[in-house]
């Protein structure tokens, strides 16, 4: 195929097929990517996780924050999903770090369609990649908000507030579940749930139920 008729059938939109030589770049040489059991001793400010084992591509992201400036000063991720998950990953990681890091506000306005830009496009079919990558990276500085206790900060997105002191919500009690924590202690552990309003509890149970079903039956 010629490097022409390649253009023609890939576009900084994704709606064409044709992988970019950026995404196979990042796809075959992975940035700031964590190997199995390298987490354990990294010691981070936020992590986020997204995705399911049910429904296919994870994501899970660590940054280091500078809190003087409010700068990401590093950034490590690792993601369960096809080609498209991981260059979208490695990427976002690059994004986020380079020129001496972006701010947490900088950080906050990323969206998909940055990604893609900066990956010359996606496939349409696999930009929900893409839209995982900041998804992460929001669910990270919002878990680091709330451990500097920066409560306020915490930027709620298409999820039902359980704790209305803490700020957790719903997602945060799936993703706790989807971490492995099954009973109501080990939810409270990850996410402190109940501690800022206590009447919560019995909804909390409910959910965990839920999700324990949902995904482990």
């Amino acid at each position: 195929m010629s490097k022409d008729k390649e253009v023609d059938l890939r576009d900084r939109q994704g709606r064409n097929w044709i992988y970019s030589d950026t995404v196979k770049e990042h796809f075959f040489h992975p940035r700031n990517l964590f190997a199995p059991g390298e987490e354990e001793n990294y010691q981070a400010d936020g992590v986020g996780y997204v995705g399911s084992p049910a429904c296919g591509d994870m994501m899970k992201l660590w940054i280091k924050i500078d809190p003087q400036t409010e700068k990401i000063i590093d950034c490590k991720w690792q993601t369960f999903g096809c080609a498209s998950a991981i260059a979208s990953t490695s990427m976002l990681s690059v994004m986020v770090t380079e020129n001496n890091g972006l701010t947490i506000t900088q950080a906050l306005e990323l969206r998909a369609q940055d990604i893609l830009e900066r990956l010359g496009g996606l496939p349409n079919i696999k930009v929900h990649c893409s839209v995982l990558g900041d998804k992460a990276l929001r669910a990270a500085i919002n878990d680091y908000f709330k451990n500097t206790k920066q409560h306020g900060r915490i930027i709620i997105e298409g999820a039902k507030i359980v704790d209305k002191v803490l700020k957790v919500t719903d997602k945060d009690i799936e993703e706790a579940v989807l971490d492995g924590a099954d009973t109501l202690e080990k939810v409270q552990a990850k996410t402190k749930v109940g501690t800022g309003d206590p009447s919560c509890l019995p909804e909390v149970e409910q959910l965990i139920k839920f999700y324990r079903d949902k995904y482990y039956n």
